[in-house]
């Protein structure tokens, strides 16, 4: 029965990303301004949508470990390997936000990068979360996750900040798109395809984030049986 609703989830998946793909194409029509270049935004904005999204479930993940790390160790294992699965997905969206925005920028100012406060809080954050990680696979030792809980919980903080460096700050980048002043919005046709496209990849990082984090928790179920292995040789 897993098996299946896995493989309905799936096909699903990949029926949103192939409609995303089509309304991104051939539905919505070409900026007055930009042009063509411009369908980069329907995948450049729902990838920061989705690493949001996942560096998110990373913090949730971070803070429970912390939480329940002597009171609960088991719950505190699980809320561990959702920190992890969360801050994997959301390093891989960090950087295909990062990979696409140099593209559209340098057809639409002239740059492929300009030290702003949106593009530098960004690469801060990708820095951070990708720090998570390095220390996650060679740092070895008892407090390796609860050090990891506490730069997963310090990179978030950078999350909201980068969402509102263009209100807080003048930046490269437009005004906001979405609850921006009165002259901020998209034609319908273009936010349906954008909507089409944030639905499809959120639901694609979902899959592997439950995916990643099953593994996980095998993972750890190895270490402890080689931990009590271990305990029992002579």
């Amino acid at each position: 029965m897993k098996n299946l609703a896995l493989g309905v989830y799936v096909l699903i998946t990949l029926g949103l990303m192939a409609w995303g793909f089509y309304q991104a194409i051939y539905v919505a029509p070409n900026d007055a301004m930009q042009g063509e270049i411009f369908r980069v935004i329907y995948y450049h904005v729902p990838s920061f949508a989705a690493a949001f999204t996942f560096f998110s479930i990373s913090f949730l993940g971070s803070i429970g470990f912390l939480a329940f790390r002597l009171s609960r160790p088991e719950w505190a294992q699980i809320a561990d390997a959702w920190a992890l699965a969360g801050a994997e997905i959301g390093v891989v969206f960090c950087t295909v936000g990062l990979t696409t925005g140099p593209i559209w920028g340098r057809r639409a100012w002239g740059i492929w990068w300009t030290w702003d406060a949106r593009l530098t809080t960004t690469l801060v954050l990708w820095l951070i979360y990708v720090s998570y990680l390095l220390l996650r696979r060679f740092v070895a030792g008892p407090q390796m996750q609860t050090l990891a809980a506490v730069l997963g919980i310090f990179g978030a903080l950078d999350v909201p900040i980068v969402y509102m460096a263009n209100r807080w700050w003048r930046t490269q980048h437009p005004a906001p798109v979405f609850g921006g002043d009165s002259s901020a919005g998209m034609d319908p046709t273009m936010v349906g395809a954008l909507l089409w496209n944030m639905v499809a990849w959120l639901a694609w990082g979902i899959l592997i984030l439950g995916l990643r984090y099953r593994v996980e928790r095998q993972q750890q179920r190895i270490n402890e049986q080689q931990a009590e292995e271990a305990l029992r040789a002579p």
